[in-house]
């Protein structure tokens, strides 16, 4: 359960003072973030005090929501990161992605190659972290490149275009989740809904976007072929369909959750409540991680020891994001207790804007200011949450998603993907700006132009 929040700060009744004060903050955790290259946790911690301060909140109150609000977030959303970040590393040290992508790839025509490496990303980018995705996927893309003779981006931005959809749109993605728990989103709704748009979104800006990209940045030399230690190489490799099995199972049980909700709903169901025990984030991606063990590690060879050794090497990278994670629910919970929210209600219902179109811009611009996608979801989330209090569990799962949506909106040159972009893809930053950040535009505006009718029709 998360830790319950702290009575409102005291604070003044002039939303013209709690506009200046969100102003001020968000532009210091850029500023921060951007100019003097301050870590995120860093920068949201400062921001957090600067806007209780500016906000009227006493001296001796100044971190007490946002102690709360990091610690909440944490429990909530730091374990499923976690277990996420184990999954993805049995995953990769097993060989596990490479099965998917070479039996894919070997049932694969050269004209259906794009939409299989699309595919084989979406699939992958279901329990990995978009860096971990890009670093397994490229050698993948450079290896079908050449020996398909293929244009590169003719396969690469599909790959791309795959990760960044499920990074944005699909939990247990550290962004999405946190979006889930501050706006009260039901977890299986939201992944249903979010599979359903990160579908069509990733045909339009993976495969049919390439040919444009292709054109737009004509041929890329392919970089040198490196070849990986053989020490690092597993002594077997793990069956496909396990390997499938085991990405899917946590998927499979949070729809399965929501499906049964929505057929049954009646909590005292036997069945309703096993599904509501085992279709739980947590119980699902352990249950994932657990049968990760076997069905991945064992089946490369690995002895306990090495298996407890990759489970380990997996917590260490994610301890960052886990701070980042947990700063930005500091700072939405401090937005909530001073008032911010509240205002944004008002301001919202007399601009008459929609709360889905209002997140997405919100989320819009945050991204374009500091580069950060999770960052943006979880500004963004904090600052529209009143907004889903009385919505619907469909319509505040959509919200989520639309601020997800605006979180990719143009990567451009303060963003961490954009560098590893180019270089793995040996471009030129104007090259990287005509085919990844007009990639990831492609991705938010067309989610947007879908969820946005869809929340007309459910």
């Amino acid at each position: 359960m998360l830790a319950a929040a702290p009575p409102a700060l005291p604070h003044t009744t002039d939303d013209t003072t709690l506009l200046i004060a969100v102003l001020l903050s968000i532009a210091a955790i850029v500023l921060l973030i951007t100019r003097l290259k301050l870590h995120p946790f860093l920068a949201l911690t400062l921001g957090s005090g600067l806007l209780a301060a500016v906000a009227g909140a006493p001296f001796d109150k100044l971190t007490s929501s946002f102690a709360t609000g990091f610690g909440a977030t944490v429990s909530g959303v730091g374990l499923l990161i976690g277990l996420g970040a184990m999954l993805g590393k049995l995953l990769a040290d097993s060989g596990g992605a490479n099965i998917i992508a070479d039996t894919v790839l070997a049932r694969s025509g050269r004209r259906a190659l794009p939409w299989a490496m699309a595919l084989i990303a979406a699939v992958l980018g279901l329990p990995l972290f978009f860096e971990v995705g890009v670093v397994l996927l490229v050698p993948i893309v450079l290896l079908v490149a050449r020996r398909g003779n293929i244009p590169l981006l003719r396969i690469g931005i599909p790959a791309l275009a795959g990760l960044s959809v499920l990074h944005g749109l699909v939990p247990p993605h550290p962004g999405p989740l946190v979006a889930v728990d501050a706006l009260k989103a039901d977890l299986g709704i939201t992944l249903a809904l979010g599979l359903l748009i990160a579908v069509p979104t990733l045909v339009i800006a993976g495969p049919l976007f390439a040919r444009v990209a292709e054109r737009w940045v004509g041929p890329l030399e392919l970089p040198a072929e490196t070849t990986p230690a053989e020490a690092e190489r597993p002594e077997r490799t793990p069956r496909f369909g396990a390997v499938l099995a085991t990405i899917l199972l946590p998927v499979a049980l949070m729809l399965g959750k929501a499906l049964v909700d929505v057929v049954i709903d009646d909590p005292k169901a036997t069945l309703q409540r096993i599904f509501d025990f085992v279709g739980s984030p947590l119980i699902a991606l352990l249950a994932a991680t657990l049968l990760g063990m076997l069905t991945l590690g064992r089946a490369a060879g690995f002895d306990k020891a090495r298996i407890s050794r990759t489970v380990e090497k997996s917590l260490a990278p994610i301890a960052g994001i886990v701070f980042i994670v947990g700063a930005g629910g500091g700072f939405k919970q401090t937005l909530i207790d001073v008032g911010v929210g509240n205002a944004v209600s008002v301001w919202s219902s007399k601009w008459h804007i929609s709360a889905l179109l209002l997140g997405w811009l919100i989320a819009v611009l945050i991204r374009l200011a500091t580069g950060s996608a999770t960052v943006a979801t979880i500004t963004a989330a904090g600052i529209v949450a009143p907004l889903a209090v009385g919505m619907s569990s469909t319509h505040a799962a959509l919200l989520v998603l639309a601020i997800g949506a605006g979180s990719l909106f143009f990567s451009h040159v303060n963003d961490a993907g954009f560098w590893l972009v180019k270089e793995y893809f040996g471009m030129t930053v104007g090259q990287t700006v005509k085919s990844w950040s007009v990639m990831e535009t492609v991705i938010s505006v067309v989610a947007i132009a879908l969820i946005l009718p869809l929340s007309l029709i459910i």
